[in-house]
């Protein structure tokens, strides 16, 4: 049920890589707070299921498959909730890939390309698209999930980790143009989150606990811990907050 707070009764959402992990988790709250989510994934299947898990939860939700790292997808894709909807109000760019796991010097051309394709242009693309609709509707809010990586390299993610921190430069970038227009952007920074994406990390003992050591409370974090911080960021409780990269990592908000 929707709070004063963080009432979003009547806003248009979209959240991208939202099939499962932190995607469903934010998909499933914005949709609890009164949005209506545009649940996104590569695959219509999942984001079906979640779209379902919210109406039969009493929200509002639709399915929409998009690969990000597509630019006919991300035509298609905002074309379809322009004709639907006629705005957009928030955008949570949360797809992402991470095909390669291993030493940096090893990287070949087709994991490189995977990465930034998704992580740095799709994220961007997405944003332009987004922004143009959100400057015709006066305003909206914008959160990329980054990663704690895009400020500390993480072992053996290295492609990764350079495309996480080029996603918080990102932005600032649009932050600072797009404040103007009534455009809010913001970046949640996760640490190690167990989700099926951060897979090789869990199933590597020596690496999770390595991690684990540098995370103050030296826990990993669970997926529904990173969405409320996303409901903060495009709430009006958050309506001040633009430009901003927020950590949260281990359950610890920095």
């Amino acid at each position: 049920m929707a709070t004063n707070l963080f009432d979003l009764t009547g806003k248009v959402a979209l959240v991208t890589g939202a099939s499962r992990g932190i995607g469903e988790s934010i998909a499933k709250l914005l949709a609890e707070q009164g949005a209506h989510v545009i649940v996104s994934s590569r695959k219509i299947d999942g984001c079906q299921t979640v779209a379902d898990a919210i109406t039969a939860a009493g929200g509002s939700a639709e399915a929409l498959a998009c690969h990000v790292g597509n630019m006919g997808d991300i035509e298609n894709c905002f074309a379809q909730i322009k004709q639907m909807h006629g705005k957009l109000d928030i955008l949570i760019n949360n797809a992402a890939t991470n095909p390669y796991f291993g030493h940096i010097l090893d990287t070949d051309l087709g994991a490189y390309t995977k990465t930034v394709d998704v992580n740095i242009r799709g994220y961007f693309f997405m944003s332009i698209e987004a922004g143009k609709m959100m400057r015709e509707n006066g305003g909206g809010s914008i959160v990329n999930t980054a990663s704690i990586n895009g400020l500390q390299p993480g072992p053996m993610q290295g492609i990764y980790s350079i495309t996480k921190a080029a996603v918080i430069n990102m932005t600032k970038s649009f932050a600072k143009e797009c404040g103007g227009l009534g455009i809010r952007v913001n970046a949640l920074l996760p640490g190690m989150t167990k989700t099926q994406f951060a897979g090789a990390l869990f199933s590597d003992e020596k690496i999770y606990k390595q991690a684990i050591a540098t995370i103050p409370m030296h826990r990993h974090a669970e997926p529904d811990e990173m969405a409320g911080t996303v409901l903060y960021l495009v709430s009006n409780a958050g309506s001040y907050t633009n430009g901003e990269c927020i950590v949260v990592d281990g359950g610890l908000t920095v």
